[in-house]
């Protein structure tokens, strides 16, 4: 969702106290997440217009040949202002973009904004085809797939192979948010080995690693009371956990949690069982943000401390938030991504 001329368009649907696209607000109209929760593949690979917000969010842990760790990130929103849909600039879908590559030194991001209807941005289902002006996520299926984006300072192109089953996220992907009962849809396919060329300011470098695609669609996922978000994807030597917490109002916090084994195999932790506690923060952009955490998942015996790569890993984009690789010790070690909103 990029092209600056769109901002005025845009933006008013995006108020980024609770997250893109008024994630808090009432879901007047739109379409809601039911129990219990159905999916139809390849189809729901593909866009929900009759869902007010809706994501495909790929973040990637990667290593040059040198041994220099990188992450990277390729992301399409979908927002509507209305659930109707509609054809050229009647079409009520509003499309944003956010890339990045994350160095130990230094942070590239880059946004792209676009009006639904007339071609700019868009998602089919099968073959896969997500796009945003020349930003493309695209393969004969959503299994194996090719990923490029650029900036002002910075490209890559990359493939991905799945190496593991899609994974879903809740109850069997349908994700309370709230005590409320607020909920989306959420699945992930985290078992991409991911492979090709990032191009920076010094030259281009190889690289290899892993990928995690989350997908989540949703109309009010988030309650009134809540304020942002601290989301963990963590891929460790004895499989792989996502766990988050949404901050409320009352300085309390609500959570959930997935344990993925290395088949794929999944179990759900509901409010409480995963913790996250802050441990030391960092003035990033003017803002104090914490970027080392020590993370808990009892029942699994996860006790680990998570490090950002690069501490200014701010995503200044018109939504602003952080987004970036961890490094991950302690009871287990391995890498990961964290997510953080809400830190105005």
């Amino acid at each position: 969702m990029n092209v600056k001329t769109l901002v005025l368009l845009i933006l008013p649907t995006m108020t980024f106290a609770q997250g893109f696209a008024g994630l808090g607000t009432a879901d007047d109209g739109f379409a809601t997440p039911q129990q219990p929760a159905t999916f139809a593949f390849p189809t729901d690979h593909g866009p929900h217009p009759d869902y007010r917000i809706e994501w495909w969010y790929l973040t990637a842990n990667l290593t040059g040949v040198d041994g220099t760790p990188y992450g990277l990130q390729w992301t399409l929103f979908r927002s509507a202002l209305s659930p109707e849909d509609g054809d050229g600039w009647s079409s009520p879908q509003l499309w944003m973009g956010h890339a990045a590559v994350t160095t130990p030194d230094a942070h590239y991001v880059s946004e792209r904004l676009a009006r639904g209807g007339i071609g700019q941005a868009g998602v089919v289902a099968d073959p896969f085809d997500a796009w945003i002006d020349d930003w493309q996520l695209t393969g004969p299926d959503f299994d194996s797939l090719t990923m490029s984006a650029s900036g002002p300072d910075f490209a890559y192109d990359m493939t991905l192979n799945a190496q593991g089953p899609l994974v879903f996220h809740g109850d069997a992907g349908y994700s309370v948010k709230s005590a409320d009962g607020q909920a989306s849809y959420y699945y992930s396919q985290p078992f991409y080995d991911i492979a090709g060329t990032l191009t920076l300011p010094d030259g281009n470098v190889a690289v290899t690693g892993h990928a995690w695609l989350d997908r989540e669609y949703s109309s009010q996922p988030l309650s009134d009371n809540q304020t942002g978000w601290d989301w963990f994807s963590l891929s460790l030597e004895t499989g792989k956990l996502m766990g988050f917490r949404l901050r409320q109002t009352d300085d309390t916090f609500y959570s959930s949690a997935t344990w993925i084994a290395p088949d794929g195999t999944t179990t759900a932790y509901q409010d409480g069982a995963f913790q996250a506690d802050p441990v030391s923060f960092s003035d990033v952009d003017g803002r104090q943000v914490p970027t080392q955490w020590n993370v808990r998942l009892d029942a699994r015996g996860v006790d680990v401390d998570v490090y950002a790569l690069n501490p200014n890993a701010w995503m200044a984009t018109s939504i602003p938030y952080w987004e970036g690789p961890i490094i991950v010790e302690g009871s287990h070690t391995g890498t990961g991504y964290l997510e953080m909103t809400g830190y105005e």
